[in-house]
């Protein structure tokens, strides 16, 4: 920890010498707390990212407009107009891999769940499925299944290490329900938690704003943070030790998301890609999601926002939406990306900003909480590091097999839990049909038994699920445990 004179002399430098005026007021335990937190700061960096941040306000709408255009096709592939020989061959190559042991899953979940109207780390929540299972559980099992999978396609096994990023505020609840849960089958030296850094929030004319005399007012870096996470908390150094070449790197709110996705990783390596990105077409012009593009010349993702209507509504000769590759954070890296974007370009990052209304101390150093935006915050987001390649390529999925969301409350009535479970219950429902089954009531298929629809015939043809049957069509190992809840079991 560095000294108060050090301190001082570095804020003064920096035009932040505010954040020392109650100094002399405090107890020497809150002086202490203070300098700790003020000896992590990398105050330089912290005013240009500030500069950075406010030039981005200045950027006209029509510029970007101006530079757009659509994903070229030789950089673009789509499951359903695939042929079954080619996607035979990219899940066989992923499959490959991951028996290899090459394959690591980068999962984003520093999120609470604030928005969800529950006080915990948004991946212990359940949306109410006939089992129960939590976001972490359906993804880990999803993880156990695949390993199988790979060693059955191969003859050989490897493991997939689950790698997750957290916040401050969830990281100690995330591992306490890991380990209570024995992290769901997988094993403990496989599961590797690491934290996502902070950044000051700032006041409009540049000054970091104090939340309490003792306390300087802190967010999250956002998603796009994790490239300075996995470098910092060496993450990248395991990766390499481990022998792990590529990652899948998603974020933990869609529960219908392909942990480690073979078909997707072995289209990423057929086409030789550092990066690469699953899209779902729009639903509309004016859907709320970002689009991936090219923008003078370089991929990225383009916010909703940051494009006009008249842009947003262009079609082509077929009628279709130009920019319809919608962004849903999920994402192809190799470790070599990766490593070459924390030591070369994660400094050169876009930073975006959100005007919020925060708390701070003024000058009496009473707190107070605003009713209108009064400072900024900034945030890196992981898309942010496509403009650093060329390699890059996008492989478009069926929403409905892919893609449900999880941010809301039910009273919102989109990406909801309701909506959520909605969704993969009507997934597992065609999956059953298209196996030989019948349904006409609920029906949840363990990721233990079934990953992606594989396998389901034995448990389902010919089989009728009414209207008043809720069902769980499970893995040998889960029977005892549900039964005892009173779920069918789907061998019933």
């Amino acid at each position: 920890m560095l000294t108060y004179s050090e301190i001082s002399s570095t804020l003064e430098k920096c035009g932040q010498s505010h954040l020392l005026d109650f100094y002399n007021e405090l107890s020497e335990a809150e002086q202490q707390q203070l300098l700790s937190q003020l000896s992590t700061i990398n105050f330089r960096e912290a005013n240009d990212l500030f500069e950075k941040a406010m030039k981005t306000l200045d950027i006209g709408l029509q510029e970007i407009d101006s530079l757009m255009e659509p994903v070229p096709e030789s950089q673009f592939e789509s499951e359903e107009t695939c042929n079954s020989f080619k996607l035979e061959n990219y899940r066989n190559r992923g499959l490959d891999e991951i028996s290899k042991g090459h394959v690591g899953v980068l999962l984003m979940a520093g999120g609470q769940g604030t928005r969800l109207g529950v006080p915990y780390p948004k991946g212990m929540f359940s949306v109410g499925l006939p089992s129960g299972k939590t976001l972490f559980q359906l993804q880990a099992e999803r993880i156990r299944r695949l390993q199988f999978l790979a060693e059955r396609n191969t003859g050989k096994s490897g493991c997939i290490p689950w790698y997750i990023m957290t916040s401050g505020r969830t990281h100690e609840e995330t591992r306490e329900y890991l380990e209570n849960h024995n992290y769901f089958g997988l094993e403990k030296e496989n599961v590797i938690l690491f934290e996502q850094g902070l950044l000051p929030r700032f006041q409009y004319d540049g000054k970091i704003i104090l939340d309490q005399m003792n306390v300087l007012s802190m967010a999250p870096d956002g998603n796009g943070g994790i490239y300075k996470a996995l470098y910092q908390n060496n993450v990248l150094e395991d990766m390499t030790k481990r022998g792990v070449k590529h990652v899948h790197a998603h974020s933990v709110d869609n529960i219908l998301v392909k942990v480690a996705d073979p078909v997707f990783i072995g289209y990423c390596l057929e086409k030789g890609a550092d990066c690469g990105a699953k899209v779902v077409k729009k639903a509309s012009h004016n859907e709320a999601v970002g689009v991936v593009c090219k923008v003078d010349g370089h991929y990225q993702v383009v916010e909703y926002s940051e494009i006009s209507e008249a842009t947003a509504k262009k079609t082509n000769e077929r009628g279709d939406l130009v920019f319809s590759a919608g962004s849903i954070c999920n994402h192809f890296f190799t470790v070599k990306f990766l490593c070459e974007v924390a030591r070369k370009h994660e400094k050169f990052m876009k930073v975006h900003v959100a005007k919020k209304k925060i708390p701070y101390v003024d000058e009496q150093g009473i707190r107070h909480i605003p009713k209108a935006p009064n400072g900024i915050k900034i945030e890196k987001f992981v898309f942010d590091v496509f403009q650093f390649t060329d390699n890059f390529v996008t492989w478009e999925v069926p929403r409905y097999t892919e893609f449900s969301a999880l941010k809301n409350t039910n009273e919102a009535k989109r990406d909801c839990p309701s909506t959520a479970k909605r969704d993969i219950l009507n997934l597992h429902k065609i999956l059953v049909e298209r196996a030989g089954g019948i349904v006409y009531g609920e029906v949840e298929i363990s990721p233990l038994l079934s990953y992606s629809g594989e396998e389901l015939e034995p448990k389902v043809k010919g089989k009728v699920f009414d209207t008043y049957m809720t069902v769980l069509i499970q893995s040998d190992e889960e029977i005892v445990k549900y039964k005892s809840n009173g779920v069918i079991n789907g061998n019933n």
